[in-house]
């Protein structure tokens, strides 16, 4: 199934996803690394997290005349911000973007919150900047570039796949449980 979502995402929305859903999505998105993960677990998130999408990406960004432009955002490995992320998903994140998939906690906070892991293709950034319309606002730049707070306005942004859904469905799994037979 293919769907087109809009932030903030509703419960309702994300709790009908399944596992193979292409989903494109318009709005804003906040990308977030390791760095803003454990910043957001230890000092509390500087945006409001009720139906919001975070992205685990690094963009690269160009600055003029204190202007910023992305010039690329592709997805990083999730797995890196397990550790934080069911935290994050308690706070009304409804949708996680990122490669790779992530563990068992996230998996259960994904349930126990209605949300979903969305896969973006990694080696697509290029693809993925013709979606970003503006740079909204950062947040954290002292963090750096790539591990700062990016609030994107985007449109239609994907293709996403669903790989970790609010049923307990996982693509990840599954692969893995087709490699051991």
């Amino acid at each position: 199934m293919e769907l087109k979502l809009k932030t903030p995402l509703s419960l309702e929305e994300t709790q009908k996803l399944r596992v193979k859903d292409t989903v494109y999505i318009s709005g804003t998105i906040y990308t977030a690394r390791d760095s803003a993960h454990k910043r957001m677990v230890e000092e509390g998130a500087p945006m409001d997290l009720e139906g919001a999408v975070i992205f685990h990406a690094g963009p690269i960004i160009q600055e003029e005349d204190g202007q910023y432009r992305m010039v690329a955002v592709g997805p990083t490995t999730s797995t890196r911000m397990n550790p934080y992320e069911a935290q994050i998903l308690d706070e009304g994140v409804r949708a996680v973007i990122g490669k790779g998939g992530m563990d068992q906690a996230v998996s259960l906070a994904l349930k126990r919150n209605g949300a979903v892991f969305l896969a973006a293709v990694g080696g697509c950034a290029a693809l993925y900047v013709q979606c970003v319309r503006r740079i909204k606002q950062v947040f954290w730049l002292d963090l750096g570039v790539p591990e700062a707070v990016w609030e994107l306005e985007v449109e239609n942004f994907g293709p996403l796949i669903v790989t970790m859904d609010s049923t307990g469905g996982d693509l990840y799994q599954e692969v893995r449980q087709r490699r051991e037979r």
